[in-house]
């Protein structure tokens, strides 16, 4: 669905918000899927292939993002606080543009070899992108929905504590088996990205959690 008719649609509904961050959460889950695909793989041509994609989702958030703070500041949502509306689509991007910056890492850096912690790294990215669709698809009515969105931000919690894990016994791997320092230093900024992701992910359920908490009074 273009811009332009996502928010036809939203006009129609009253300016709700709903229509956005389910775009937003779509973007993100595409992106976070293919960043797995780009895992599996170590072709530098698919790298390619692949970083595009995930960069059009990044660019289409982008335009996403500005086209709901001109109907933020027009004052059409209203539903919820216009500040938390706001940090919540602004947190959704800042984790797409983090999957991106995972994406890059690979074909600038050209690893020889995408050893599985990295694989693993980006399956908990992907699946904290699934998290984060689900708690969108709740996102209409807090009071209603409040123990499923509390569960949906305890699973992204868990993921992110489990991709931290991963991620220090990786950098244990490297420095323990990677005697050449080049590729060391290439294995750790990738697996730094990835990681970085999941704390992006972290942030918006720690965000939501604080508002559901608000919005039960």
């Amino acid at each position: 669905m273009g811009i332009s008719r996502l928010f036809a649609k939203l006009r129609a509904r009253n300016h709700h918000f709903m229509p956005v961050f389910a775009q937003q959460a779509t973007y993100l889950l595409h992106a976070s899927s293919t960043l797995c695909d780009m895992t599996e793989t170590v072709d530098p041509l698919q790298w390619k292939k692949m970083e595009k994609e995930i960069k059009a989702c990044e660019v289409q958030g982008d335009a996403l993002l500005t086209e709901f703070h001109e109907q933020l500041y027009e004052g059409l949502i209203r539903k919820i606080k216009r500040s938390d509306l706001q940090t919540v689509a602004m947190m959704i991007d800042a984790f797409l543009d983090r999957i991106n910056d995972s994406a890059k890492s690979i074909p600038l850096y050209m690893p020889k070899r995408i050893d599985s912690q990295i694989v693993d790294l980006a399956q908990y990215i992907n699946a904290c992108a699934d998290s984060i669709k689900k708690l969108m698809a709740l996102f209409g009515d807090l009071k209603k929905n409040y123990s499923k969105i509390a569960v949906q931000c305890e699973r992204i919690t868990e993921l992110e504590h489990a991709a931290d894990d991963t991620f220090a016994e990786y950098i244990g791997y490297i420095f323990t088996n990677e005697s050449d320092p080049i590729e060391l230093m290439k294995y750790k900024n990738i697996a730094e990205a990835f990681e970085e992701a999941t704390d992006a992910a972290k942030s918006i359920s720690d965000t939501i959690r604080k508002m559901i908490m608000r919005y039960q009074d």
